[in-house]
């Protein structure tokens, strides 16, 4: 689950890090009101959305009267955003962040997140933050530190220390980013986070480091011990298929393509989109029904993936194990009934019962293409999809 920067700062307070005085506004005339609450003559405005690259796009302003604050809160609020980050998608600015206006001498970046080829909690740094980190991690890669936490011995303050020596602080900046950083991998470990990341880490003019923006993502998985962090969702900046999926608990991911995928398992998953883009097809989704597919999930499922006019045909392809393939077989022969589908869908069955499965899709008087493997079934997707066009 995706962060607003305010809610991250707000993570980010609670566990003894220091940020910007900062208020969230829903109205111009609230963004006033935040900015007068907030000491200085100087304010930063924020759009919020599930996305970096803000700036950029025109959605940070920094506004030197409360007019500039009104003025830029008024032409942000109600609109729609697109970054270079946000994947061609433009997410709704329902509200903007009102911070204190900092003066900054340089940027640094910092983040946090499991590194599965070392199996640890790893920080990542660097003394060139700001806008253009990812061009410096592709043009100047040893501008990159890394930091891998044993997880036994947990993070340790010599660590932060050497990090923040490797980055060029003084003495007083790096008693700070200590801080910062244990303060982080307690966040990181508590609230069962995927992501931080710190960017820019701000070292301002008086010397003293400042997070003046900051992205957070949690682990889906552990949303269940986290009601605190549940309530902070916000689903108007989400696909709404996916937020529908989810209700249901699908795996579902929206694409591009026109090839809709129906499969129990996410390596399945992958591996059928794999094929699918092997023989010149283009998957629409990522849909992973599960172990226990029923006839109610299916159901659901066809239903996400027609309620996009991309898809041409339809490639469900089930392995039973956890649940026989004629029981998946009469769900998929009811889905197709009750949701009254109108492109060809192209069926691959294996597994428990696979025989009996297929006889009860032959029997049921539908047009269900059967296929004999996972090949078999992403060219007769392709090849339906050609013929339809």
């Amino acid at each position: 689950m995706n962060f607003h920067e305010y809610q991250a700062k707000q993570l980010f307070a609670d566990y003894g890090i220091a940020v910007p005085a900062g208020r969230v506004a829903r109205t111009p005339e609230e963004a006033v009101a935040a900015a007068k609450d907030i000491p200085g003559d100087l304010w930063v405005v924020k759009a919020q959305i599930h996305a970096g690259g803000r700036g950029k796009a025109g959605g940070v302003k920094l506004a030197k009267n409360f007019d500039e604050v009104k003025q830029y809160a008024a032409a942000m609020l109600g609109t729609k955003m697109e970054t270079y980050q946000s994947a061609g998608v433009a997410l709704p600015i329902d509200t903007v962040l009102i911070s204190e206006g900092t003066d900054i001498a340089s940027e640094l970046y910092l983040s946090v997140l499991v590194d599965r080829s070392t199996q640890s909690i790893t920080f990542i740094a660097s003394a060139e933050g700001g806008v253009e980190i990812e061009k410096v991690a592709e043009e100047n890669p040893d501008a990159i530190k890394s930091l891998h936490v044993n997880y036994v011995q947990g993070l340790q303050p010599y660590q932060c220390r050497q990090m923040g020596f490797d980055l060029g602080l003084d003495a007083k900046q790096v008693g700070q980013l200590t801080k910062i950083m244990m303060g982080l991998y307690k966040l990181f470990n508590e609230k069962d986070l995927a992501l931080v990341e710190l960017n820019p880490l701000a070292i301002l003019t008086n010397g003293d480091l400042a997070v003046l923006d900051g992205k957070v993502n949690s682990d889906d998985n552990a949303t269940f011990r986290h009601k605190d962090l549940a309530a902070m969702r916000d689903i108007r900046q989400e696909d709404e298929t996916e937020v529908q999926a989810s209700q249901h608990d699908l795996n579902y991911v929206t694409m591009d393509g026109n090839i809709g995928c129906m499969v129990n398992g996410a390596g399945l998953a992958m591996a059928t989109m794999d094929v699918i883009s092997l023989e010149g097809g283009s998957p629409a989704n990522f849909l992973d029904v599960g172990g226990g597919a029923t006839k109610e999930r299916v159901t659901e499922a066809f239903k996400l993936i027609l309620s996009s006019d991309k898809v041409k045909a339809i490639f469900v392809n089930i392995f039973g194990g956890i649940v026989r393939c004629d029981m998946i077989a009469e769900g998929i022969i009811a889905a197709v009934k009750e949701v009254d589908v109108k492109v060809p869908v192209i069926v691959r069955l294996e597994g428990t019962n696979v025989e009996a499965g297929k006889e009860l899709l032959k029997n049921s008087g539908l047009a269900i293409t059967p296929a004999d493997d996972i090949n078999d079934g992403a060219k007769k997707a392709v090849a339906a999809v050609a013929n339809a066009a």
